[in-house]
């Protein structure tokens, strides 16, 4: 399998999960999450793009809302320290990936034709 078939066959199992999730989560689980969004259901397609992308993330911090149920003061407390080091990771990645980019650069042969991908 080359490359390309790998990256797309990961992708459509990255997004069957996560269409999985959406199901899930937007049937029992945001009216659990959310108080304000109980019988607000014309709202819930909208969300169903961002669910297939970060799935990990909702799965995440729905489990984290069902744990702080009873204390609705953990609930809303503020991670700031949290996202002073995600901020702090992702600039450090995104000048790695570039340096990385610039480093093995390659032209492309123009003498290679293009070849279809097998879909089935």
């Amino acid at each position: 399998m080359d490359s390309a078939a790998t990256i797309i066959l990961g992708t459509e199992i990255w997004m069957g999960i996560g269409a999985a999730v959406a199901v899930v989560f937007l049937l029992w689980g945001i009216d659990r999450v959310d108080e304000d969004a109980q019988g607000a259901y014309i709202f819930r397609p909208l969300l169903i793009p961002a669910i297939l992308l970060i799935w990990p993330l909702v799965l995440w911090r729905w489990w984290a809302l069902e744990a702080t149920r009873d204390v609705p003061q953990a609930r809303y407390r503020p991670k700031r320290v949290l996202h002073r080091w995600g901020v702090l990771a992702m600039a450090v990645a995104m000048a790695l990936f570039i340096i990385a980019g610039l480093a093995v650069r390659q032209d492309w042969p123009a003498d290679i034709a293009p070849v279809r991908l097998d879909t089935q």
